[in-house]
């Protein structure tokens, strides 16, 4: 049984980030997408540095367009980065620590790294993004016919084109580069567009320095609509892939942005995959929690051992079987206040495999403003 009354982090001070505003600094965007059975997928990164250098690393949700008075789901979601290590090989990664400390929504670290190659794996635990099954009545109109008969896009459909381009928009130079349209490309219809579609693109759509402009973006997805004669079932296969809902919301994924800065040298990041939580990203988890986690062994077991750790606003657990045969163990949140799991269940059952170790449950708080109790008990189901 554990009952642990959660209080906010340390800070990761704006005076911290006041002073390494000076220094060398990278950035790059990306997105975290819901796919349908619930997983998530998202880009990852490599991180090169020249030299050995103080370096603080940030992550936090993306505000891709201010209105005022609305206020965006995805800004409550939660986020993380791991830093891994290349070794001799990709394969042979070893992390070196995560963003844990803490202010607002940006979650940062600061530490001294030696030159070479990083991966740089985001995270979020899937308690605030997930499935949402609110029933929307109708759908957003997203081209019409004007006065002269020919299409057009709608207003709406525009602003939300406009904010797919900022999401994808990886280096935030206001183009689409070949390789950030094709992570839009992949993740929208599953193929890449090569560089003989892209020389059609150029004679066809706006572009500067061989990258497509916002303009270009948008005649690209008139000419779309054009091609099915105002049916815009295929732009909303677009709009689905990328986490928006028939209200033209943005309710399935979550924009992010990455801050690198390095007080000796020029850091550089690059957008390496979008795809699901790895391997590597789930020993990175399991092994910062044990790292920096409380260990209890199971009442009347001593081969299980649960970990439990608290950065922030997220509590994570993580179930380790020693033995030799697989388990299966009963958790149950029943005790908990104000708690909110990525199970989506307050009692639920995992299953460990023999001398493994997984993760059990991500909890944060369903109300950030109220105090909340995480009380959780585990036990071994015969």
């Amino acid at each position: 049984l554990l009952g642990v009354a959660c209080t906010p982090s340390p800070f990761f001070t704006s005076s911290l980030l006041k002073s390494v505003l000076e220094w060398q600094c990278a950035q790059s965007k990306g997105c975290f997408y819901l796919e349908e059975d619930g997983e998530i997928i998202s880009h990852k990164y490599k991180l090169h540095l020249p030299q050995r250098s103080t370096v603080c690393i940030t992550i936090k949700p993306l505000n891709v367009r201010q209105v005022e008075g609305k206020s965006y789901h995805w800004l409550s979601v939660d986020t993380a980065l791991y830093i891994l290590k290349e070794n001799e090989t990709q394969e042979n990664l070893q992390l070196v620590s995560f963003t844990e400390q803490q202010n607002k929504e940006m979650f940062g670290w600061k530490g001294e790294l030696g030159s070479g190659v990083y991966w740089l794996l985001p995270f979020t635990t899937g308690c605030r993004l997930k499935k949402v099954k609110t029933q929307i009545a109708g759908e957003a109109k997203l081209v019409y016919r004007g006065e002269d008969g020919e299409l057009a896009l709608t207003k709406e459909f525009r602003a939300a084109l406009l904010d797919i381009f900022e999401t994808i928009d990886l280096d935030g130079n206001g183009l689409l580069s070949l390789e950030e349209y094709n992570f839009f490309e992949l993740r929208t219809s599953g193929e890449k567009c090569d560089e003989e579609a892209w020389a059609v693109c150029k004679e066809n759509f706006d572009m500067k320095k061989n990258e497509l402009t916002r303009q270009g973006f948008m005649d690209l997805n008139l000419m779309e609509a054009n091609d099915r004669e105002g049916d815009p079932s295929d732009l909303w296969v677009t709009l689905l892939s990328l986490g928006y809902n028939k209200a033209l919301e943005m309710t399935e994924a979550c924009p992010f942005v990455i801050d690198i800065y390095a007080e000796k040298c020029k850091p550089r990041i690059k957008a390496i995959y979008l795809e699901a939580g790895s391997s590597q990203l789930n020993r990175a988890i399991c092994k910062s929690v044990v790292n920096k986690g409380e260990a209890k062994v199971m009442d009347g077991c001593e081969n299980i051992i649960i970990y439990t750790y608290k950065a922030g606003r997220r509590i994570t657990s993580v179930i380790e079987n020693k033995s030799e045969n697989k388990v299966i163990i009963h958790v149950n949140n029943e005790q908990s206040k104000n708690c909110l799991s990525n199970r989506g269940l307050t009692v639920f059952a995992v299953e460990v495999a023999p001398k493994s170790m997984m993760v059990s449950q991500h909890v944060m708080p369903l109300n950030e403003q109220e105090e909340w109790l995480y009380n959780c008990v585990h036990s071994l189901l015969r």
